[in-house]
């Protein structure tokens, strides 16, 4: 199929893509890899009137590292976050993450902004930016703010960003001592997550404090699992019951049958993520 007529607009600056969203609202859609929307324009899921493409603005790209957070522009290639010293020396296990999505020629255009704005439920980006409590800045021709990755999604592609506003940025700031990692099955290695999970466990004196798990895939949005968190919390890495844990960090999903996979055989599949992630970041050895 073909996708249905609309203007098309490439500007040089942010704040001439600002304007754009401004004067359309959401007749307006932006542009940035384009590895989900291209296809929704095909199959017209998606209809804007006007096509924001974002790729020649220079602001929204780059990264940084500075006291210890990494800061990264929305239109970050996925490739660039997978090879960057920067990503490496800083949040290693942002590449393990973004090594999942999809495959080397989607990760060539596809965008870290771009999959974290979007929402995609089974997705590991906006997942990893909820376990890592990511600051999300979005900006429009009245201002920016910034919203807590925890607070930016409320359903299935539904997020705190309104019609007039860019996500430009993301902030990880990765807490002293934090063992990172992220796991997942699915049908074929870069399809989606039929069952995921990403851990950031702080380690200190061999005693877990303020954990974070976040399933994708397994609910209409990224889900910290809270229970489990509260129960590693305090807990010595040192004969920890993961199996137990795994049983409270499986309680808060909920997810529905599909044409990919049954509620049944996500849950199924989420108990030994969990535990095989678990064990691998609290073993002997593991990165601190």
């Amino acid at each position: 199929m073909k996708p249905p007529p609309f203007d098309y607009v490439a500007p040089d600056t942010l704040e001439e893509a600002l304007a754009v969203l401004a004067e359309h609202g959401d007749d307006a859609q932006p542009l940035a890899g384009g590895q989900s929307l291209v296809p929704m324009l095909s199959l017209r899921i998606a209809r804007p009137a006007v096509l924001l493409d974002l790729n020649r603005v220079a602001a929204l790209k780059g990264i940084s590292a500075e006291g210890g957070a990494l800061k990264l522009g929305a239109m970050t290639r996925q490739v660039e976050a997978l090879t960057s010293a920067t990503v490496e020396q800083t949040l290693p296990g942002l590449q393990e993450a973004v090594n999942f999505v999809g495959h080397f020629q989607t990760r060539n255009r596809g965008t870290i902004g771009g999959s974290i704005s979007l929402g995609e439920p089974a997705a590991e980006n906006p997942a990893f930016a909820v376990a890592m409590d990511a600051d999300l800045e979005l900006q429009s021709t009245q201002g920016s703010r910034v919203v807590r990755a925890s607070d930016y999604y409320s359903g299935p592609y539904m997020t705190a960003r309104t019609d007039t506003e860019l996500l430009t940025s993301i902030t990880y700031r990765p807490p002293a001592g934090a063992r990172i990692g992220t796991l997942e099955v699915s049908q074929r290695r870069g399809d989606f997550a039929l069952s995921g999970l990403v851990a950031c466990l702080p380690v200190s004196g061999g005693v877990i404090s303020d954990a974070r798990l976040c399933w994708f895939g397994m609910g209409s949005q990224p889900l910290r699992a809270r229970s489990a968190e509260a129960a590693l919390n305090g807990a010595s890495i040192s004969g920890l019951d993961i199996a137990g844990r795994a049983e409270l960090a499986l309680q808060p999903p909920a997810p529905k049958d599909d044409s990919h996979a049954t509620a049944d055989y996500r849950r199924q599949a989420g108990r030994p993520v969990f535990t095989r992630l678990l064990i691998r970041l609290t073993g002997e050895g593991a990165a601190q």
